[in-house]
């Protein structure tokens, strides 16, 4: 009893706190004031439109891999917010560092839904894309992009560049060893980085309470010297403002920031999962009413600045965007096989070049 009490007199060295940033209910509402960017009607809409155009291309790209046209793929479906949000927030001259399930990011940087495809098609042509040439191709294994991105933006301090790197991964990634080497090296040196946790609430089949203890992903971010919140995953407007926030502290030399999108996976982790052997419909259902574009679709309608001629307008653009994009896709002619060669060496040791002689139909003597 004598040292219970011993260690209640202890004084306390620190304290520390996790905030939730939120502006827009289920239903459209607002919840809190706005930022003042939220007056800004044209780029609300632009919001919109690029969230529509990934769940419509998410949508045909399941059913390319279906029909046997597109390899495995990952959709974006409920999470549509999170992406787009954050990418907006960016500029040309950031370094965007995605993984798997980041298409919206790179479709507001400028990459072509052909480009996605191709990709997902077993093509590596589609890691050429047309976005920034300095942004990084998509990183299918979990959390090894955030020491890249640690190594980015060690660069860019070095170079004295006012520039941010941005580095996107799922919940399951915070349990990673390469996430949390990361973090540490950029909160040990300052460096000007946003790592994105989107909390999907499931690391494949594996729940969130399965994946860590900590009450939130946020609060990681405390451990390696930094600001962690909490953002709505599910309401683009708070997402473009905390990752503008982040962004401007990390290239005015404030150091790294955390933000942890707290949404949900509608879809299956990925066309070759089936998440109904893991969690119930009613689950997903219940999930469906918080969803990221009804939920700004419902502000805009209330704000009376859009309307169903225009959601008519923009559903037959998307849809002429998407079919344009696959057509272009199908009818790409494939590599030539001996182009696995070219870019291994910068100058083709002659064991594999006689190997591409053979593969493009030369013949040596």
């Amino acid at each position: 009893m004598a040292s219970r009490r011993v260690n209640q007199d202890l004084p306390v060295i620190a304290r520390f706190e996790v905030r939730h940033r939120n502006y827009l209910a289920p239903d459209g509402s607002i919840s809190r004031p706005l930022p003042a960017f939220a007056s800004d009607a044209n780029l609300l809409i632009a919001l919109y439109r690029a969230m529509v155009l990934l769940r419509l291309f998410d949508k045909k790209a399941v059913a390319l891999q279906r029909t046997g046209r597109l390899g495995t793929y990952a959709v974006s479906l409920g999470q549509e917010a999170v992406s787009v949000g954050i990418a907006s927030a960016m500029r040309e001259e950031d370094v965007l560092l995605p993984s798997y399930r980041d298409n919206g990011a790179l479709l507001w940087r400028g990459v072509k839904l052909e480009e996605i495809m191709l990709f997902w098609g077993g093509d590596e042509r589609g890691n050429c894309f047309s976005g920034p040439v300095h942004d990084f191709p998509f990183c299918v294994p979990v959390g090894s992009q955030a020491p890249h991105a640690a190594g980015v933006a060690y660069a860019l301090k070095l170079r004295k560049e006012p520039r941010v790197a941005v580095c996107m991964f799922g919940d399951g990634a915070t349990s990673k060893g390469d996430v949390y080497e990361a973090m540490n090296f950029a909160g040990v040196h300052k460096l000007p980085i946003v790592f994105v946790a989107t909390n999907n609430q499931w690391a494949i089949s594996v729940p969130l309470r399965l994946q860590t203890g900590s009450e939130t992903l946020a609060q990681k971010a405390i451990a390696a010297g930094f600001t962690g919140e909490q953002v709505d995953g599910n309401d683009a407007v708070a997402l473009r403002a905390a990752a503008a926030e982040a962004i401007a502290a990390a290239r005015d030399g404030k150091g790294p920031r955390f933000i942890e999108a707290v949404t949900y996976r509608l879809g299956d982790h990925t066309t070759s999962d089936d998440a109904s052997r893991y969690r119930s419909a009613d689950e997903v259902q219940a999930h469906w009413k918080q969803e990221p574009v009804a939920r700004l679709r419902s502000y805009l309608v209330r704000q009376k600045i859009w309307s169903k001629a225009d959601e008519e307008q923009l559903a037959a653009e998307c849809h002429g965007r998407v079919e344009a994009a696959v057509e272009h896709y199908l009818t790409m002619a494939p590599r030539r096989p001996e182009t696995i060669f070219d870019h291994l060496y910068a100058e083709l040791p002659e064991t594999y070049a006689a190997q591409r002689r053979e593969l493009a139909g030369e013949h040596d003597g």
